[in-house]
């Protein structure tokens, strides 16, 4: 009996896991993440080619123009205003927002749509 509850507790373990193996997906090459299950927040170094993969995609600072931002998600250009979440733009199933420009970083918020 004590044999068996440990292999079903056992069993439950990669389930349990799961979600904290997709956060520890997320990376980047002159980026920095920090995700969750479902969103990310992405901060890009400017002056540098500058990419995250993240919730499954490709995700790349490709310009910075005044208040708006241009990125590439999968390859596909989108430019986003920098605001505080409300005007996001959908790319790939998610929901893609610019929360902060400065001279150095741009921080993008990305959260898959529900």
């Amino acid at each position: 009996m004590t044999n068996s509850l440990a292999r079903r507790k056992l069993a439950i373990l990669p389930v349990l896991l799961l979600p904290l193996a997709a956060v520890a997906a997320c990376g980047g090459t002159n980026a920095e993440t920090d995700c969750d299950v479902n969103s990310c927040t992405v901060t890009f170094d400017r002056g540098v080619e500058a990419s995250a993969s993240i919730l499954g995609v490709d995700a790349e600072l490709v310009s910075v123009q005044g208040e708006t931002v241009t990125l590439a998600i999968e390859g596909n250009n989108i430019t986003v205003p920098v605001g505080d979440g409300q005007q996001a733009e959908e790319a790939e199933g998610f929901d893609v927002s610019v929360k902060s420009v400065t001279q150095d970083k741009v921080v993008v918020e990305i959260t898959a749509n529900a």
